[in-house]
């Protein structure tokens, strides 16, 4: 059986080389690029983030990131946001009163979490729902989170048609959207490429489902 091949979406922002290792040590054929012909014609699409939503933003529209993202999931190719990666999905995300505009994927808002240390840094525990593919084997595990700014709300996609998302949780000073499975669209606000051997697993189950 051949190696999956993923690209990780590259728009000159942060540090991606981490989450480049972590997909090739299970099993994944990884190319770092952001030509969209290539990106669109791999088995996996892996949007990276970190730092700040506005600026993520703007670097994934110099590359045309948002039509990247749009057309593969258009097709009901597969999608994996990591982190602000995530966090660019929602509708929205607000950042010392500043609002900037989202992929709009999932409505919400990512605002700033109400915790009494923020950001929340570490090691934590996440609930996942019993169905979940991306969490199979290790549900109970912890992951690696850093992060000011969460989605606190997933509201209701309104479509009885279509499968509703699973949706995993964390708390830090209150519940938070830790991962989301969305069809073709998942994404983690914790980071697998640095959460050891669970998130290896966790990025291991994602590039099993590529094939």
């Amino acid at each position: 059986m051949r190696a999956p091949h993923v690209v990780v979406l590259d728009y000159g922002f942060g540090n991606v080389r981490s989450a480049v290792r972590a997909l090739e040590r299970v099993g994944a054929q990884v190319v770092l690029t952001a030509d969209p012909e290539v990106a669109a014609a791999a088995d996996g699409l892996v949007v990276p983030g970190v730092g700040a939503f506005a600026a993520v933003m703007q670097g994934l529209a110099q590359v045309r990131g948002g039509q990247i993202i749009g057309r593969r999931l258009a097709g009901g190719r597969p999608v994996l946001g990591i982190c602000v990666g995530m966090q660019v999905m929602f509708e929205a995300g607000d950042e010392h009163g500043v609002r900037t505009d989202g992929l709009g994927e999932w409505p919400g808002l990512v605002d700033r979490l109400e915790a009494d240390v923020v950001p929340h840094m570490g090691w934590a525990t996440v609930e996942p729902p019993a169905d979940s593919v991306l969490f199979a084997g290790v549900a109970d595990e912890r992951f690696y989170f850093v992060h000011s700014y969460a989605a606190r709300t997933f509201p209701p996609l309104g479509d009885a048609l279509f499968t509703p998302p699973r949706v995993t949780w964390a708390d830090h000073g209150g519940r938070f959207v830790a991962a989301v499975e969305n069809g073709p669209l998942a994404a983690t606000q914790f980071h697998p490429e640095k959460s050891g051997d669970a998130g290896s697993a966790l990025l291991a189950n994602w590039v099993r489902s590529l094939t």
